[in-house]
Protein backbone atom coordinates (compact mmCIF):
# COMPACT_ATOMS: atom_id res chain seq x y z
CA UNK A 1 0.00 0.00 0.00
CA UNK A 2 2.67 2.63 0.67
CA UNK A 3 3.93 2.43 -2.60
CA UNK A 4 0.03 3.11 -4.17
CA UNK A 5 -0.30 6.18 -1.86
CA UNK A 6 0.96 8.61 -4.37
CA UNK A 7 -0.48 7.57 -7.07
CA UNK A 8 -3.53 6.88 -5.78
CA UNK A 9 -3.74 10.56 -4.32
CA UNK A 10 -2.65 11.95 -8.14
CA UNK A 11 -5.55 9.17 -9.55
CA UNK A 12 -8.47 10.70 -7.26
CA UNK A 13 -7.01 14.57 -8.06
CA UNK A 14 -7.61 13.84 -11.69
CA UNK A 15 -10.83 12.08 -11.38
CA UNK A 16 -11.76 15.37 -9.70
CA UNK A 17 -11.70 17.57 -12.47
CA UNK A 18 -14.54 15.61 -13.80
CA UNK A 19 -16.47 16.07 -11.21
CA UNK A 20 -17.87 14.77 -7.68
CA UNK A 21 -18.35 10.96 -7.84
CA UNK A 22 -21.21 10.63 -4.98
CA UNK A 23 -21.21 6.48 -5.65
CA UNK A 24 -18.23 4.54 -7.09
CA UNK A 25 -17.17 1.60 -7.19
CA UNK A 26 -13.40 -0.15 -6.47
CA UNK A 27 -12.52 -3.52 -8.61
CA UNK A 28 -10.62 -5.52 -6.70
CA UNK A 29 -9.44 -2.95 -4.13
CA UNK A 30 -6.82 -4.81 -2.28
CA UNK A 31 -5.06 -2.38 0.38
CA UNK A 32 -8.33 0.10 -0.63
CA UNK A 33 -6.06 2.79 -1.03
CA UNK A 34 -7.13 3.86 -4.30
CA UNK A 35 -10.84 4.42 -3.35
CA UNK A 36 -10.15 5.44 0.42
CA UNK A 37 -7.55 8.65 -1.56
CA UNK A 38 -11.53 9.33 -3.61
CA UNK A 39 -13.28 9.13 -0.34
CA UNK A 40 -10.72 11.61 1.22
CA UNK A 41 -10.93 14.12 -2.06
CA UNK A 42 -14.31 14.38 -2.24
CA UNK A 43 -16.14 13.99 1.05
CA UNK A 44 -19.85 13.12 -0.93
CA UNK A 45 -19.18 9.86 -1.79
CA UNK A 46 -19.45 6.25 -1.00
CA UNK A 47 -16.92 3.69 -1.85
CA UNK A 48 -18.11 -0.01 -2.65
CA UNK A 49 -14.90 -2.03 -2.30
CA UNK A 50 -14.99 -5.39 -4.37
CA UNK A 51 -12.65 -7.81 -3.76
CA UNK A 52 -12.02 -11.18 -1.74
CA UNK A 53 -13.67 -11.43 1.79
CA UNK A 54 -10.56 -11.74 3.58
CA UNK A 55 -8.50 -9.18 1.30
CA UNK A 56 -11.59 -6.83 1.72
CA UNK A 57 -10.82 -7.40 5.67
CA UNK A 58 -7.28 -5.50 5.39
CA UNK A 59 -9.46 -2.41 3.19
CA UNK A 60 -11.81 -2.28 6.03
CA UNK A 61 -9.08 -1.39 8.52
CA UNK A 62 -7.35 1.02 6.20
CA UNK A 63 -10.26 3.07 5.47
CA UNK A 64 -11.01 2.73 9.24
CA UNK A 65 -7.53 4.19 9.72
CA UNK A 66 -7.96 6.74 7.09
CA UNK A 67 -11.42 8.10 8.70
CA UNK A 68 -13.73 6.98 5.41
CA UNK A 69 -15.15 4.06 7.11
CA UNK A 70 -18.23 5.32 7.90
CA UNK A 71 -18.26 5.62 3.69
CA UNK A 72 -16.97 2.51 3.02
CA UNK A 73 -18.84 -0.50 1.77
CA UNK A 74 -17.50 -3.82 1.53
CA UNK A 75 -18.69 -5.89 -1.80
CA UNK A 76 -17.48 -9.67 -1.29
CA UNK A 77 -16.52 -12.23 -3.98
CA UNK A 78 -15.29 -12.29 -7.55
CA UNK A 79 -16.01 -9.17 -9.71
CA UNK A 80 -17.17 -11.26 -12.21
CA UNK A 81 -19.43 -13.06 -9.79
CA UNK A 82 -20.53 -10.74 -7.51
CA UNK A 83 -23.78 -8.65 -7.96
CA UNK A 84 -21.99 -4.86 -8.15
CA UNK A 85 -25.39 -3.32 -7.84
CA UNK A 86 -25.74 -0.06 -10.57
CA UNK A 87 -25.96 3.61 -10.32
CA UNK A 88 -22.08 4.50 -9.89
CA UNK A 89 -20.89 7.33 -10.80
CA UNK A 90 -16.98 6.30 -11.02
CA UNK A 91 -16.06 2.66 -11.52
CA UNK A 92 -12.23 2.24 -10.75
CA UNK A 93 -10.50 -0.47 -12.09
CA UNK A 94 -6.68 -0.16 -10.94
CA UNK A 95 -4.53 -3.23 -11.88
CA UNK A 96 -6.50 -5.81 -13.08
CA UNK A 97 -7.40 -5.91 -16.71
CA UNK A 98 -3.74 -6.99 -17.10
CA UNK A 99 -4.73 -10.64 -15.79
CA UNK A 100 -6.99 -11.62 -18.28
CA UNK A 101 -7.24 -11.74 -22.22
CA UNK A 102 -9.05 -9.38 -24.55
CA UNK A 103 -12.48 -11.45 -25.19
CA UNK A 104 -12.65 -11.81 -21.06
CA UNK A 105 -11.41 -7.69 -20.36
CA UNK A 106 -14.70 -6.56 -22.92
CA UNK A 107 -17.17 -9.65 -20.88
CA UNK A 108 -16.13 -7.60 -17.92
CA UNK A 109 -15.85 -3.85 -18.99
CA UNK A 110 -19.66 -5.21 -20.23
CA UNK A 111 -20.43 -5.41 -16.62
CA UNK A 112 -18.83 -2.22 -15.62
CA UNK A 113 -20.82 -0.19 -18.23
CA UNK A 114 -24.05 -1.82 -17.02
CA UNK A 115 -23.09 -1.06 -13.53
CA UNK A 116 -22.86 3.38 -14.51
CA UNK A 117 -25.39 5.53 -14.73
CA UNK A 118 -25.50 7.62 -17.63
CA UNK A 119 -22.74 10.49 -17.50
CA UNK A 120 -20.86 8.03 -15.14
CA UNK A 121 -17.04 6.68 -16.13
CA UNK A 122 -14.69 4.04 -15.60
CA UNK A 123 -11.03 4.75 -14.68
CA UNK A 124 -8.61 2.23 -15.63
CA UNK A 125 -5.33 2.54 -14.28
CA UNK A 126 -2.86 0.21 -15.72
CA UNK A 127 0.57 -0.01 -17.13
CA UNK A 128 0.16 0.99 -20.69
CA UNK A 129 2.92 0.36 -23.23
CA UNK A 130 3.12 2.70 -26.35
CA UNK A 131 2.08 1.41 -29.64
CA UNK A 132 5.76 -0.06 -30.17
CA UNK A 133 5.03 -2.44 -27.48
CA UNK A 134 8.66 -2.44 -26.21
CA UNK A 135 8.63 1.31 -25.18
CA UNK A 136 8.53 2.51 -21.74
CA UNK A 137 10.59 -0.30 -20.33
CA UNK A 138 8.29 -0.97 -17.40
CA UNK A 139 5.39 -1.48 -19.20
CA UNK A 140 7.33 -3.29 -22.11
CA UNK A 141 8.82 -5.90 -18.81
CA UNK A 142 5.87 -5.93 -17.72
CA UNK A 143 4.27 -7.73 -21.26
CA UNK A 144 6.87 -10.17 -20.56
CA UNK A 145 5.47 -10.88 -17.05
CA UNK A 146 2.35 -11.57 -18.04
CA UNK A 147 2.77 -13.67 -20.32
CA UNK A 148 5.12 -16.19 -17.88
CA UNK A 149 2.45 -15.35 -14.88
CA UNK A 150 -1.08 -15.39 -16.28
CA UNK A 151 -3.03 -17.65 -18.45
CA UNK A 152 -3.80 -14.82 -20.87
CA UNK A 153 -3.02 -11.79 -19.61
CA UNK A 154 -0.93 -8.96 -20.98
CA UNK A 155 0.05 -4.88 -20.22
CA UNK A 156 -2.45 -3.68 -23.39
CA UNK A 157 -1.84 -0.56 -25.22
CA UNK A 158 -3.84 2.36 -25.06
CA UNK A 159 -5.89 1.46 -28.53
CA UNK A 160 -5.94 -1.88 -27.07
CA UNK A 161 -7.94 -0.43 -23.67
CA UNK A 162 -9.57 1.06 -26.29
CA UNK A 163 -10.68 -1.08 -28.19
CA UNK A 164 -11.80 -3.43 -25.40
CA UNK A 165 -14.01 -0.38 -23.77
CA UNK A 166 -16.19 0.91 -26.99
CA UNK A 167 -16.64 -3.51 -28.09
CA UNK A 168 -17.97 -3.26 -24.03
CA UNK A 169 -20.43 -0.46 -25.01
CA UNK A 170 -18.33 2.93 -24.40
CA UNK A 171 -18.41 5.57 -26.77
CA UNK A 172 -15.24 7.68 -25.73
CA UNK A 173 -12.18 6.52 -24.51
CA UNK A 174 -9.22 8.76 -23.45
CA UNK A 175 -5.60 8.77 -21.76
CA UNK A 176 -5.25 10.94 -19.13
CA UNK A 177 -2.22 13.47 -19.03
CA UNK A 178 -0.83 12.84 -15.49
CA UNK A 179 1.51 9.29 -15.28
CA UNK A 180 0.30 7.78 -12.01
CA UNK A 181 3.44 6.56 -10.63
CA UNK A 182 4.23 3.70 -13.24
CA UNK A 183 0.49 3.39 -14.19
CA UNK A 184 -1.28 5.42 -16.62
CA UNK A 185 -4.90 6.46 -16.25
CA UNK A 186 -7.76 5.41 -19.17
CA UNK A 187 -11.15 7.15 -19.01
CA UNK A 188 -14.31 5.65 -20.88
CA UNK A 189 -17.26 7.00 -20.99
CA UNK A 190 -20.61 5.64 -21.82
Amino acid sequence: MPLMHMPAEIMAAELRKGGEAHKVLDIAAGHGIFGISVAKQNPVAHIYAADWRNVLEVARKNAQAMGVADRYHLLPGSAFETDLGSGYDLVLITNFLHHFDPPTCTTFMRKVHAALKPGGRAAIAELVPNPDRVTPPTAAAFSMMMLATTPAGDAYTFAELESISKSAGFARVELAPPEIGLDRLVIAHP
